[in-house]
C-alpha cells in the first residue's frame, strides 16, 4: 500500500508562495519543484518505493500545493527515506 509525508511548499525557514496571491498556482508548483531539487540534494535520490511529488490540496480558501514524499509502506528502504525527510526537511534554501 502506498501512502505519503507532507514536507510543505518550500524550507520551513523560507518565505513562500500564498494561496490568493496573483499567479499562486504557477509560483507555488515552481517553488515545490525547486523545493524537489534540494531535498534530492541533501538525501540523495529516492529509494525504491519512494517519490518526490508535488501534490494539491484543496482548502477553503482554495488549492494549495505541497511536495509530499509518498512511499511503499512494504518497503524499509521507502520508508525510512520518507521520515529522514520529514524529520530533517532544509530549513533554508541554501542547505
Amino acid at each position: 500500500m502506498r501512502d505519503y509525508v507532507s514536507l510543505g511548499s518550500a524550507p520551513y525557514g523560507e518565505e513562500c508562495a500564498q494561496v490568493g496571491e496573483e499567479n499562486y498556482a504557477q509560483r507555488a508548483i515552481k517553488e515545490c519543484k525547486r523545493f524537489i531539487q534540494l531535498i534530492r540534494s541533501v538525501f540523495g535520490p529516492e529509494p525504491d518505493g519512494a517519490k518526490l511529488s508535488v501534490k494539491a490540496f484543496n482548502h477553503d480558501f482554495g488549492t494549495y500545493y505541497e511536495v509530499v514524499c509518498y512511499f511503499d509502506e512494504e518497503s524499509p528502504k521507502a520508508i525510512e527515506y520518507a521520515f529522514k525527510c520529514e524529520e530533517h526537511v532544509p530549513e533554508r534554501w541554501t542547505e
